[in-house]
């Protein structure tokens, strides 16, 4: 192999190609076909393709399986450039040659093949002492090989054609500069196959992959295509043609034990087979394939025995194209024709079933009588109506030819005059490359044969379905997927028209089953993406659609239903006038608003009476209204909250609070001042009448609605929406806006409240039948005591019971200094007056039954008295 390396490197020296002679240093014994012409081109073809660890044709290789495809492909190379050689106008007066060799579908025996071809022949072959080398090759049929043969001739820039060879990492132009395709690259065949997974929603499927570079990065290609569209890889099997059986029934162990009902086999055919009868051996039947152009179309797998197996398998390919002329040419290959041709003897053998003896030969097998031929045979060897990889092979010389004959004639083919510009003699294989790049026509098929900017074809593919029709498989053709121009593609598919391995329906194959809505997917650890639990989504989070991988938040006025799959408003919390804590309150503020005016209408109607002479009646009937404004201010407590009613409740009850206390102060000094009076000297009763009292409940009274105005004006309550007591309600209540505002009100009335008690617990022991400090004493002590128990409790209370809270408060001080004043004094004027006892209490009965008889009646006296206050 060095001294052929030697000799393509004084091949490079342009300054010895004037030499008249030729040394050639090694060569390897490989039979070949071979025409002589003034350019020549070479072929490498994988015409047998079964390796033994002996010497035959192949130096140490044994070959025993003659691939009739490959065959047809050398024959197609023949045919296209005998072709050429008669059409004048392409290469006129100009012949082309060829030399052919075998690969043995091996690396090392295509790069064999390379470095003959690149070797000049023996001086005997030919009547030149240094006939012409290669002008460009056409290989290989697998990328491993095309890799090799790529790596050696780039760096002396002979040209590539593969017609088989997919992977994508022939594409990269450093590495292979002088590489070309007619066959898509399997960048674009990897693009194909995830569009198919995705079509069909394959989210769980395996991977068999063949031990070279065409399943490896093949794979790789196809992996980086479906993880961006969720899918997982379970397995990856690798196999090839020469692993032992030990590893190929370890890849149908995994087969066997995978969940997956989907398997990709991006795998030469050569490489498949032998996995291919060990799973029909073994049964494994339910399984939907996937294939690689490699294979789908493959004439050896595609048998009734493997169909059992692999029957319904989907893979794409290239564009078909019938040849009629073609048919001729291969029912005339006769091994009597040119006895020294390769191949063709073992291919007669096949086809025939005897042996051609030529007169040097003497064999004891079946001997051919000379009388057989190949015009009848109906074996598909023959069939050219659905050609693919033939006419990829045809293209290819087609796309040589045509860059030739611009290199030549600096002209494209087809157009006059045609004068050469180039001599034959000085053609470059760097100068081929450079013409191999631009070429462009169409050929007469009606396709355009042109390279991009890393010497690959426009992709477009048929997808393949394997039919089992009149006992034989048929590849249908079921749809189409092509490449656009900007970067995008197109799969078209009938559906409809597909066989299922699995039946009518279309497979389904999931590690997980997708979650149905309401929950989410939660990752299973150590397994991969496909493979989770559904988790049901957390309350306030929903799921409204199936496969969601995280649940949404609800928006905070929303709360998720039960399924999980929706969100629905929140309930809406407050102290509403028809439940049942909002009518006993309601009652009840009735009721004490009730005994306030009816107090006061007894106080006015005995106004005369020592009673309430001695009780100071101007200021009790102050105390009264301020009581029954008291008690009607929990009315402003309930129902919705509004901008209105919450301004309105707080200030209302500070300012009618601060009355209240202002008056029971006023009392309270009174009664003080009134009993110093007895004291000789003592002139203060006299400093402490009627407008003085006015002035001091009116003063108290005017610094809380100051409190309050400023409050108002700067940071007024407002309705707030609360989500801290609760996720499935909205707590509606009225912010205070501010909270200083709010306990200045509370801490005034508080002042107000314990300077009454003091001095009222000061007077409690003055002498009299009837002390009054006494009661005032007692109701200051009430008051005090509920207020100072309502702070905790307010604080600590939830949602609506905060009103209730403030509510119950109110109307308990409320009673308190109602009962505690004035009830003694009631007591003393109506005891000897029962019938108008009896009268007061069938009037608080009527008003209660009317303002508690129905729901509506109860709303509309409430609303009637909020829009008083306001």
């Amino acid at each position: 192999m060095s001294k052929t390396l030697h000799y393509i490197t004084w091949l490079g020296n342009s300054e010895l190609k004037q030499i008249s002679g030729c040394e050639l240093f090694g060569r390897f014994d490989m039979p070949s076909l071979f025409h002589h012409g003034d350019i020549m081109i070479g072929g490498i073809f994988p015409v047998f393709n079964k390796e033994q660890q002996q010497q035959q044709f192949c130096n140490f290789i044994n070959f025993f399986r003659f691939d009739l495809r490959a065959f047809r492909w050398t024959q197609v190379m023949i045919f296209a450039i005998e072709e050429i050689n008669k059409d004048p106008a392409l290469l006129p007066n100009i012949s082309l040659g060829y030399r052919i060799l075998n690969s043995c579908a091996s690396p090392t025996n295509a790069l064999r093949a390379a470095l003959t071809l690149a070797s000049r022949p023996e001086e005997t072959e030919f009547n030149s002492s240094c006939p012409p080398t290669i002008s460009a090759v056409i290989a290989a049929s697998g990328s491993s090989q095309s890799l090799a043969v790529a790596g050696t001739l780039g760096p002396f820039q002979v040209p590539i054609v593969s017609y088989f060879s997919t992977c994508a990492c022939l594409s990269d132009r450093a590495k292979y500069p002088t590489f070309f395709r007619t066959i898509p690259s399997d960048y674009f065949q990897a693009k194909a196959l995830a569009a198919l997974v995705k079509h069909f929603g394959w989210q769980w499927i395996g991977a068999i992959q063949s031990d070279n570079d065409y399943g490896r990065n093949g794979i790789l290609s196809f992996t980086e295509e479906v993880k961006k569209l969720g899918v997982c890889i379970a397995f990856v099997g690798t196999i090839l043609r020469t692993y032992s059986m030990d590893k190929i029934l370890d890849v149908v162990e995994m087969i066997r034990r995978s969940t997956v009902k989907v398997i990709l086999a991006f795998v030469p055919e050569g490489d498949f087979y032998p996995l291919m009868k060990e799973v029909v051996k073994q049964n494994i039947t339910g399984i939907q394939w996937i294939a690689s152009e490699a294979w789908i179309t493959a004439a050896r797998p595609s048998t009734p025995e493997i169909y059992q197996a692999f029957g319904g398998a989907l893979g794409f390919v290239v564009q078909k194209m019938a040849m009629p002329k073609l048919k001729p040419f291969l029912t005339n290959i006769n091994p009597y024709t040119d006895p020294s041709a390769a191949f063709v003897k073992d291919f007669w053998e096949i086809m025939v079933g005897c042996r051609p003896v030529l007169p040097e030969e003497h064999r004891m097998d079946k001997i051919c009588t000379g009388n057989e031929t190949l015009l009848n045979s109906q074996h598909a060897f023959f069939d050219v109506t659905q050609l693919r990889v033939t006419y990829n092979v045809y293209k290819a010389v087609y796309a040589i030819a045509h860059a030739l004959h611009q290199l030549i004639f600096c002209k494209p083919a087809g157009q006059k005059p045609v004068r050469p510009c180039l001599n034959v003699s000085e053609i470059q294989p760097k100068e081929v490359t450079d013409h191999l790049q631009r070429v462009n026509f169409r050929n007469e098929f009606g396709d355009d044969v042109f390279f991009d900017e890393n010497g690959d074809p426009p992709a477009s593919y048929d997808i393949i379905n394997w039919q089992l029709r009149n006992g034989q498989v048929q590849h249908v053709t079921l749809g189409h997927f092509a490449s656009a121009a900007n970067g995008d593609f197109r799969l078209n598919i009938q559906e409809e028209k597909i066989v299922w391995r699995t039946g009518k329906r279309v497979p389904t194959s999931v590690c997980s089953n997708v979650c149905p809505v309401g929950t989410r997917k939660a990752q299973i650890k150590g397994k991969p993406t496909c493979c989770f639990d559904c988790i049901p989504c957390a309350d306030g989070t929903i799921a409204n659609s199936t496969g969601a991988a995280d649940c949404t938040p609800c928006p905070q006025e929303y709360w998720s239903n039960e399924r999980k799959d929706e969100c629905i408003p929140k309930t809406t919390e407050f102290l509403r006038y028809h439940e049942p804590m909002g009518i006993a309150l309601t009652v009840v503020s009735l009721l004490g608003a009730s005994l306030s005016l009816v107090t006061m209408m007894v106080f006015i109607h005995y106004r005369e009476t020592p009673v309430i002479k001695a009780s100071n009646s101007e200021l009790s009937c102050f105390l009264l209204f301020s009581l029954f404004l008291c008690f009607l201010c929990p009315l402003t407590f309930m129902g919705r909250p509004t901008v209105w009613t919450c301004m309105l409740r707080h200030t209302a009850f500070g300012v009618t609070f601060a009355l209240c206390i202002s008056c029971v102060l006023g009392k309270t000094i009174v009664v003080v001042t009134a009993f110093k009076a007895t004291i000789p000297g003592n002139k203060v009763a006299g400093k402490f009448g009627p407008a003085q009292q006015r002035i001091i409940v009116c003063s108290c009274t005017m610094i809380q609605i100051l409190i309050c105005v400023l409050w108002l004006k700067f940071k007024p309550p407002f309705p707030d929406m609360v989500f801290r007591y609760s996720n499935k309600k909205i707590v509606l209540e009225c912010n205070t806006g501010s909270e200083a505002a709010f306990y200045a009100v509370l801490g005034y009335i508080g002042i107000l409240a314990i300077v009454c008690l003091v001095l009222a617990f000061l007077a409690r022991k003055l002498p009299d039948n009837f002390n009054e400090a006494k009661f005032i004493t007692f109701s200051m002590l009430i008051f005090c005591a509920v207020w100072i128990t309502f702070i905790p409790a307010y604080i600590s209370s939830p949602g609506k019971f905060t009103v209730a809270v403030e509510i119950f408060a109110i109307l308990s001080s409320a009673f308190g200094l109602l009962s505690s004043i004035f009830a003694p004094k009631c007591y003393i004027i109506l005891v000897n007056n029962p019938t108008i006892i009896i009268i007061i209490i069938i009037i608080i009965i009527i008003i209660m039954s009317s303002s508690s008889s129905s729901s509506s009646s109860s709303s509309s006296i409430i609303t009637n008295f909020r829009s008083i206050l306001t």
